[in-house]
């Protein structure tokens, strides 16, 4: 849902008209066959430890990764993407070193020794030289959002930071879309979120984006990932410290826009030889203002004929409060130089309260008033979450390389309870009050065991393969209460007919496997992915011409390749394809009612059934980083969010989520980072796309798309003397989801920084949405029903932030943590 943007056009259209976007040409869209760079550091004739070696690109010395050296002076950079690179190495008092440009094909590429030379002249430059990632970056089958580091992160969340990222759009009712697509798996270190609309944007609300390393926007996912998500995989990052000995970092923030929003966190780690302690802890408390108005038109059709019944306008305030507590804990242990076994726990408990208000008239087609009322409708909450993990990882090498297998045992419960009382006061065309009462537990928990493999066949040809198993448990318990007698709010009784109680157990068995061979100027790649799901939904009270329970049971096959040719150092094409599924999540299945006020509801549904998509995307990237990529999608049955008339009637409205029959999405996306100068380097993409659906729903037929298109622009400037700034900018144009029409919408984000204390402290200020341009105007119809809403949310704040890092700042070689998940995204991505 998108709203219009006159402010912004002029320096939109001057900071996206840049050549360098003409020119763009896109990325390669699948997982490259992957080597491992090796080699030495040495000065003097002796190893140099904790060096910082450096894997560049050879076209543009861009930086690929970065790791250290350890006690022998060795370094290994794993699953390096195909492509040619050079390696650097920089150490206190040497000048830096750097070798000779190689090739990585798959298998092992060793570079010879990297011989520091000492230099007093050096020495100075070489402690103020800190390779900085880019804040966005194109991977071959993805967008990173580098957040650690970025000044527009300093106390915001994590869904504003998604807000912000290439491609991504957030509507009205916190659905998250990529390219115009929604149906997204959502990754927390590798670990399934499983929520959806409302419930993930409070958990991404409550997860503070300073605890954020990077977010990776995955839009075709080879076999190994799970088949969820048919317009592609967020996967969320969290940041991890490799220092050795003791230390950590303290950070605390405060910004406002109509209210005020305070965050403050302490991270440990202690790593001793073969052990490894971390944790941390976050706290944050956050006022937020949102306001909806809504215009609704009721029609009937008598004699075949249109004809106006009726009309309602609504106007809702609302502020609503939250409080968290986000902390994780763990530890990592080398069994063995080849086998490391580790557990962590995490844990987030988020109390919640609101006070919304409602002022609503409805009126006759001649536009004379049939009724008058007020509500007040306050929520309250509290949603105590917790998971483990623990995970096992053990390496083996012969004469064709290394073989890994990993395993991963996780559980999590997801412990939600929500109160709410809705008063209604009516006065006109008489005097009278209503009360509603709602109690809802919910108990969610999930238990997965996983393990991957990967060997080596030859030198330039892999296999991988890997078997998941998972279990889930939901139980939804709801009580309403109402009045005893009309007009008596002060009595209440229990209300059989909407009180409920849902049950929900699935069970999903998934294997596969994945071949990936290298040829001269050839990557190819081929994966077969199944899943048995086993589902089974149950509920007390029948609703009327419903079934109330559901037994499902189904197998399925998700194909995936993709075949790149190299041209030239300069120039590569790749072709991807993959089938996928979006089940319903659990909240949609569920039927319980959530009442915004006596005339507006929404429900799950528990009929529906998941969507399919097949997907192909061709691609072309030219030196390494600029791209042009098209797609095409197609789905069955595609889940849709809708609001329409309750088959109650009574000019009431339910929101819920409902299948059609199909949808075609083709887009268009180009990448362009440009630097303009030394200190400022721009970060463009574009998405062009068209989005056709197809179906019928509330008797109205459906058969529509339109062209619609995305732009953002990143800048990052170094300003010298430890300042850097940030200035980011969106713009969404005007789009049609399924029978919503949205209006064009963006914003504009401005941030700056200071190293303080020789670069142990950061202070950061940020303002978000500096011109409050970005609302919702959406417009969504029906044969029998028009709403015309705008919706405004607290996006403009400004947020001063400070941080301090203490303790050892030596690096210890990079070691896994986070379980086997984490580390097959490692695999995936190179990154």
């Amino acid at each position: 849902m998108k709203t219009l943007f006159t402010p912004f056009r002029p320096l939109s259209a001057a900071l996206f008209l840049t050549p360098a976007l003409l020119a763009t040409t896109s990325f390669s869209s699948e997982a490259q066959t992957r080597g491992t760079v090796s080699g030495s550091v040495a000065a003097a004739g002796a190893a140099v430890d904790f060096a910082t070696v450096t894997l560049h690109r050879a076209a543009d010395s861009t930086v690929v990764k970065t790791e250290f050296s350890d006690e022998k002076g060795v370094f290994r950079f794993e699953q390096a993407p195909a492509g040619r690179y050079l390696v650097s190495a920089a150490q206190v008092g040497f000048a830096r070193a750097w070798s000779a440009g190689f090739d990585v094909a798959g298998g092992e590429v060793q570079v010879p020794v990297l011989r520091l030379a000492a230099s007093a002249a050096t020495q100075l430059k070489e402690v103020q030289v800190v390779g900085q990632k880019p804040q966005f970056e194109r991977l071959a089958d993805r967008t990173v959002v580098n957040v650690e580091g970025s000044t527009l992160a300093a106390g915001n969340t994590s869904l504003d930071v998604l807000r912000r990222s290439p491609g991504v759009t957030v509507d009205g009712n916190d659905n998250l879309a990529l390219r115009g697509r929604q149906g997204l798996l959502v990754l927390i270190d590798g670990k399934r979120q499983p929520m959806s609309g409302t419930e993930l944007a409070d958990y991404l609300r409550a997860l503070p984006a300073d605890q954020l390393k990077s977010i990776e926007l995955i839009t075709n996912p080879p076999a190994k990932y799970d088949a969820q998500g048919g317009a592609g995989i967020i996967a969320i990052n969290l940041k991890k410290d490799q220092k050795l000995g003791t230390n950590g970092s303290v950070n605390t923030s405060y910004g406002y826009g109509r209210y005020g929003k305070f965050t403050a966190g302490l991270s440990l780690n202690h790593r001793r030889q073969k052990l490894n302690l971390f944790g941390t802890y976050n706290f944050a408390e956050r006022r937020n203002w949102n306001a909806l108005t809504i215009n609704r038109e009721f029609y009937e059709y008598p004699d075949g004929v249109k004809t106006l019944v009726g009309r309602s306008f609504q106007d809702n305030n609302g502020v609503g409060h939250g409080r968290s507590h986000n902390w994780k804990l763990g530890l990592d242990y080398n069994l063995t130089e080849r086998t490391t076994v580790g557990v962590v726990a995490n844990g987030l408990a988020l109390q919640t309260d609101s006070k919304g208000s409602n002022d609503s008239e409805l009126y006759t087609a001649e536009g004379a008033t049939t009724s008058r009322y007020q509500s007040d409708n306050i929520r309250d909450g509290n949603l105590p979450n917790v998971s483990a993990n623990a995970n096992f990882r053990h390496t083996f090498k012969d004469s064709l390389g290394l073989h890994e297998l990993s395993a991963d045992a996780d559980y999590a419960r997801y412990d939600s309870r929500r109160g709410q009382l809705l008063d209604t006061r009516f006065t006109f065309p008489t005097a009278s009050a209503d009360r509603l009462t709602v109690d809802q537990h919910n108990l969610l928990t999930i238990q997965s065991f996983k393990t991957d493999y990967t060997r080596p066949l030859s030198k330039t040809a892999r296999l991988e393969a890997g078997g998941k198993i998972s279990w889930v448990a939901a139980d939804n318990d709801l009580d309403f209460r109402i009045p005893v007698t009309p007009g008596n709010v002060d009595v209440l009784k229990p209300d059989p007919l909407r009180s409920n109680r849902f049950r929900y157990d699935e069970n999903i068995v998934a294997g596969y496997v994945n071949f990936n061979q290298t040829l001269p100027k050839w990557t190819l790649q081929a994966g077969l992915r199944g899943e048995q799901t086993n589902a089974v939904g149950k509920q007390d009270v029948v609703q009327p011409g419903k079934d109330p329970n559901f037994d499902r049971h189904y197998f399925q096959l998700f194909p995936s390749a993709a075949v790149k040719h190299t041209f030239s150092e300069q120039q590569e094409t790749s072709l991807s394809l993959s089938r996928r599924i979006d089940r319903p999540s659990y909240g949609q299945l569920n039927p319980f009612r959530s009442y915004i006020d006596v005339t507006t509801y929404g429900e799950g549904r528990p009929e529906l059934r998941p969507q399919t998509s097949y997907n192909v995307e061709l691609t072309h990237t030219l030196a390494q980083k600029y791209s042009i990529g098209v797609s095409y999608a197609v789905t069955a049955n595609p889940i849709v969010g809708t609001v329409q008339p309750a088959p109650e009637g009574g000019r009431v409205v339910v929101s819920t989520s409902q299948n059609l029959d199909s949808q075609y999405n083709y887009a268009l996306t180009l990448t362009a980072p440009v630097e303009l100068a030394k200190w400022w380097n721009v970060y463009n993409n574009a998405v062009f796309y068209y989005t056709r659906f197809v179906g019928d729903l509330a008797g109205t037929s459906l058969n529509a798309g339109r062209p619609a298109f995305n732009l953002s622009s990143n800048s990052t400037f170094v300003l010298g003397h430890d300042w850097k700034a940030d200035l980011n900018a969106s713009y969404d144009s005007k789009n049609r989801y399924a029978y919503f029409v949205s209006r064009p919408q963006g914003q504009v984000s401005v941030g700056v920084q200071k190293g303080l204390w020789h670069n142990k402290a950061t202070l950061k200020l940020n303002a978000t949405d500096v011109f409050f341009t970005n609302k919702n105007r959406s417009t969504v119809t029906f044969n029998n029903y028009v709403e015309r809403f705008y919706q405004r949310y607290e996006s403009r704040v400004v947020t001063l932030a400070l941080s301090y890092r203490f303790g050892n700042d030596k690096v210890a070689p990079t070691k896994r943590r986070g379980g086997g998940a984490e580390d097959e995204k490692r695999r995936a991505g190179g990154n």
